[in-house]
């Protein structure tokens, strides 16, 4: 029988699953319930390469989500029985350096870090705590996107922040989108055909959440999200870098107390805050001075970005793009990369703007610092630590 897991991200009012046999990468069904919570919801299921079946109702909890899953697959199959459950789990804190099998004590120690990730955490718990009532004698397991940046350095994740914040209120770096960072790490390496431990990437993971990352020999030493998710590159909804001192000013300027500062940065900033629009592509699609100083500030902050990276490994070996916008948008790939040919950076506009859905060059053949587009696999690579960590089975 196959070693099928069934993939759970649970959002804020959304659930996407997928069901994962993560030896030969088949993909029996994946699905997605969104606008949980809200007057009409949409569950979208699909099992190999069927019809899509789509269900329109409220869902007025994430156990209702969860009940219209497991209602999918037995309209629509297949039956998902799965060896285990694997959960993606955003903040891990300085405790889990990576995947863990869940047991109270693992979910008191997530639920204790839901201060540094409260958009995240409590409804990753919460998809933990219903999945494993529907599946009770499943093993679950929980995969941290901050696991991977735990082999950054001291002067990597260090803030220069009195002492006291930093031991006993836990205040340093973490870095974020880990998983597909692993994932595509490895994939860059086997496309330039060398050992990931062998070579050095700068990791650039663009969609509505964007991140940069050094890595260095397969191991990450810098990357530009911080404590939160909020720090680092322009993002659809997210500020990204901003002067510290903004939530005081705002406080005694304007009123606001630090609660709403962190929510506008989060949720009112980034490319939404430049144009009204969250959505790459409708940025991309308007001529105005708005939307062109939009993004000019958001590639302006990768090429900082990338040029730092550089400085740091010293010798880079590839930069890989992946995310939504990292894979799909060649305009913005190559304004990312624009002006910084005396790197040995250049994008090749033929390779670029070929239409494209799998692991390519878009830079030419033979170029001194190869760029990739490497489309990340974050449900796979889940289910890949998910099986990894599977008792008794030889597996792990």
């Amino acid at each position: 029988m196959a070693d099928r897991i069934l993939v759970l991200n649970t959002g804020s009012s959304s659930i996407k699953y997928e069901l994962v046999d993560p030896r030969t990468r088949e993909r029996p069904a994946r699905g997605l319930v969104e606008r949980i919570g809200e007057k009409q919801g949409r569950l979208t299921h699909r099992s190999g390469d069927g019809p899509p079946y789509v269900r329109d109702r409220p869902f007025p909890g994430h156990d209702e989500g969860l009940e219209a899953m497991m209602e999918a697959f037995a309209a629509a199959g297949p039956e998902p029985t799965p060896v285990a459950v694997g959960h993606r789990v955003v903040h891990g804190g300085v405790r889990f350096a990576e995947a863990v099998l869940i047991d109270d004590e693992v979910i008191a120690a997530i639920e204790e870090l839901a201060p540094l990730a409260p958009l995240h955490n409590p409804v990753n718990l919460t998809g933990i705590r219903l999945a494993r009532k529907m599946f009770p004698e499943v093993p679950q397991v929980a995969v941290f996107d901050t696991a991977f940046h735990r082999t950054l350095p001291p002067e990597a994740y260090t803030y220069a922040v009195p002492r006291e914040w930093r031991e006993r209120l836990g205040v340093r770096r973490f870095g974020f989108h880990g998983t597909s960072c692993a994932y595509v790490s490895r994939r860059a390496a086997a496309f330039l055909g060398r050992d990931p431990q062998e070579v050095n990437l700068i990791v650039l993971h663009l969609g509505n959440g964007a991140s940069a990352t050094a890595i260095e020999g397969g191991r990450s030493v810098d990357t530009s999200m911080g404590m939160t998710p909020l720090e680092g590159l322009v993002m659809g909804t997210r500020s990204g870098d901003a002067d510290p001192a903004l939530a005081g000013y705002l406080a005694r300027a304007g009123g606001l107390d630090a609660q709403q500062v962190e929510h506008a940065l989060s949720h009112q900033g980034g490319l939404l805050a430049l144009t009204g629009s969250s959505d790459m592509r409708e940025v991309r699609d308007r001529d105005d001075d708005e939307a062109r100083l939009a993004l000019e500030i958001y590639t302006r902050r990768i090429r900082k970005y990338v040029g730092a990276y550089h400085a740091l490994l010293g010798r880079v070996d590839a930069i890989v793009f992946t995310g939504g916008v990292g894979e799909n948008d060649a305009a913005t790939r190559a304004a990312c990369l624009a002006g910084l040919g005396r790197l040995g950076i250049t994008v090749d506009p033929a390779s670029n703007q070929a239409e494209s859905a799998g692991e390519r060059a878009v830079s030419l053949p033979g170029a001194e610092v190869p760029v990739l587009v490497i489309p990340t696999d974050e449900e796979w690579e889940i289910a890949r630590q998910t099986l990894a960590r599977l008792p008794s089975t030889g597996r792990s």
